[in-house]
């Protein structure tokens, strides 16, 4: 296995997501990145090494499984040893500034714990920007705050501009599919719909979440559950050699099983590039075939007029024997 490849090329990665370092706990991700097979770990990527914090049980197999990298033992567990590391390369590690985090994988709560163990002057950044919208989004604040907040933070990390038109839309408004960000305000209880994207290097990207404001009701969560199983669906189901219209298919069938394909209103994703829409569509009886390195967006939704709407949202690149998800926040329901 060419694990300093992998490392090489995650490290390459950094400088455009404006990182110093990454921090990976997703067990499966430590092991394809470094080879630990271990039940306890982390690995911290920087640009210049790779450090894999383990405990007193993995001392023999994590030196000699690990590859490109360092191995740290630890007495209280791998993040505390990470912690522990960081303060004491605090003078000449600059990682010490800015830390990526993998959002799906890492809790609210583990990442308050280590940001109490860290360096004061350490910051830990998931690497995108739903961050904002989950701080800035409380009933009585306009949509288009939220949506100000999010342009300026993507403008300051270093966006040459947005993709289309930030859509920010709460309560009966996240019923509409493409409802841009207004002069309304956040509902105290409902859906917020957040869609939005940045231009990087030229390149467009597009990313969709659905949070739910207040105590969500049962109706809420079965509709939301629904379309996270549609769109699931529908990612495992690209792959190179299958059609557009069988990726389609995949979303709308998992819908039909809930009554709720008729409120399914658009097609299922569309190519992303130079520009934000691009071929090929994502839609039914579209014939077109998928080949590796095809960018697209798996997007269903389900929009009820005049009561709300879900749609949840992921750029994905077609591989050879499948896709990789190039927006991987976390796709669990969210109550604020």
């Amino acid at each position: 296995m060419d694990y300093k490849g992998r490392q090489r090329r995650l490290r390459e990665s950094l400088p455009s997501n404006r990182l110093d370092g990454l921090l990976v706990t997703h067990l499966p991700n430590i092991r394809y990145l470094c080879g630990f097979t271990g039940s306890a770990g982390a690995l911290l990527v920087s640009d210049a090494k790779s450090v894999l914090f383990t405990d007193g049980r993995y001392r023999t197999q994590a030196r000699a499984e690990v590859q490109g990298g360092k191995v740290v033992i630890g007495k209280k567990g791998p993040l505390a040893a990470c912690a522990e590391w960081l303060r004491a390369n605090k003078s000449r590690s600059r990682m010490r500034r800015r830390i990526g985090i993998e959002s799906e994988h890492f809790t609210v709560a583990e990442r308050r714990r280590l940001a109490a163990m860290v360096p004061r002057d350490s910051l830990l950044r998931p690497a995108d920007l739903f961050d904002v919208i989950l701080k800035m989004t409380r009933p009585g604040v306009k949509e288009s705050e939220v949506a100000a907040e999010l342009e300026y933070a993507a403008r300051k990390a270093g966006a040459e501009g947005m993709s289309f038109p930030t859509i920010i839309a709460g309560g009966t408004r996240s019923s509409l599919p493409h409802g841009r960000a207004s002069e309304a305000t956040i509902p105290s209880r409902g859906f917020v719909v957040c869609d939005f994207g940045v231009i990087l290097a030229g390149y467009c990207s597009d990313m969709t979440r659905t949070m739910h404001v207040g105590r969500p009701t049962s109706e809420a969560r079965r509709i939301y559950e629904a379309v996270r199983q549609a769109q699931q669906a529908a990612i495992e189901a690209v792959q190179p050699g299958v059609t557009a219209g069988e990726v389609d298919q995949a979303a709308r069938k998992l819908l039909k099983k809930s009554n709720l394909d008729r409120y399914f209103t658009h097609s299922t994703g569309h190519g992303v590039g130079l520009e934000i829409h691009e071929p090929p569509r994502i839609a039914t009886g579209q014939e077109e075939i998928l080949h590796p390195g095809m960018v697209i967006t798996i997007e269903p939704g389900v929009y009820i007029p005049g009561k709300f709407g879900v749609r949840i949202e992921d750029m994905v690149v077609v591989t050879e024997r499948g896709c990789q998800v190039l927006t991987p926040t976390s796709k669990r329901m969210i109550v604020l």
